[in-house]
């Protein structure tokens, strides 16, 4: 693979979350700092791996089905006329309360309760939402922490164990706790049988036009070639109950084409350059071959944790 290429390609994959500014620009003023995962966190190196892209389809994908969820995103979203400010803001969201110090996953949280304060209205069935109450705020959070590690155990670079599996949950079950969702489970299995039976899941416009979106969004000729592969393994690994609801189909070959495509992005990307920043904060060993990006910000000569 040509150097050439290589770089098409990632500039390609990374371009659609870059419309807003990178969230840690300033992580190195807080050295020392492990914010709320910490660098022997399971969340670093799960959320890091590009399996973690086949996470974000899905969750998103999963949270659709919930008709006041969606109604909000439909209601007061811009996603149809700025999806890829959506989709950055969602993954700079992410990147700070995973990686980032502890003022910056702070100032990452109280953005998304204002936000989420002014998110209210009544869904098609009747009933009212606000972003803000704490189980939909719950259905959101635990929808996403569950799809990265189903992604991960699908497509990720390394199997987890049970027990790891359960310490992503709990940590990520902090950030959920600190933008107030509630119930935040803290084992894997019971997150899993959360999603999957959740009793307030249902069909509604909000939905198929999200689903329709997904399954076919604004993207450019070589990167709808990779998310293509993404998204059909983000179906594969969507429950049945759920994907029945959502009425997509399960193709052959589906999880297998997901495989292949993050086999090929993890070629080019490696792991995210925020886990490795977030490494050079706190003053962690760097893991040797598992970077192959730039640092997102510049790391100032001479740099080193006071002490």
């Amino acid at each position: 693979m040509g150097e050439s290429w290589r770089t098409r390609v990632r500039a390609s994959a990374t371009g659609p979350f870059g419309h807003i500014e990178y969230p840690l620009r300033h992580t190195l003023d807080f050295p020392g700092d492990p914010g709320v995962c910490g660098p022997g966190s399971v969340s670093w190196s799960v959320i890091s791996d590009v399996a973690a892209f086949v996470g974000g389809i899905r969750a998103l994908l999963i949270q659709s089905s919930h008709p006041e969820v969606v109604a909000g995103v439909a209601d007061h979203s811009r996603y149809r006329v700025d999806p890829l400010g959506r989709l950055s803001r969602t993954s700079a969201y992410v990147t700070a309360t995973t990686f980032g110090a502890g003022p910056e996953v702070e100032r990452a949280v109280e953005a998304v309760r204002q936000v989420h304060g002014r998110v209210e209205g009544e869904s098609h069935r009747g009933r009212p939402y606000s972003a803000a109450a704490p189980d939909l705020s719950a259905w959101v959070h635990n929808v996403l922490t569950d799809s990265f590690l189903a992604a991960h155990r699908a497509f990720g670079a390394a199997a987890l164990t049970s027990t790891d599996a359960d310490r992503f949950v709990r940590e990520q079950a902090r950030i959920g706790r600190m933008l107030g969702a509630e119930p935040v489970p803290e084992e894997a299995a019971s997150l899993s049988r959360w999603v999957a039976d959740h009793p307030d899941l249902a069909p509604s416009p909000g939905m198929r036009s999200a689903v329709d979106f997904l399954a076919d969004p604004p993207f450019d000729r070589v990167q709808r070639v990779g998310y293509r592969l993404l998204y059909l393994g983000a179906v594969s690994i969507v429950p049945g109950r759920i994907r029945d609801l959502l009425g997509i189909r399960l193709r052959r070959g589906s999880r297998p084409a997901g495989a292949v495509g993050v086999r090929l992005l993890r070629s080019v990307l490696g792991f995210s350059p925020t886990w490795n920043l977030a490494l050079i904060r706190t003053g962690s060993p760097i893991p040797e071959g598992v970077f192959r990006q730039p640092l997102p910000v510049d790391v100032p000569p001479g740099w080193q944790l006071p002490g």
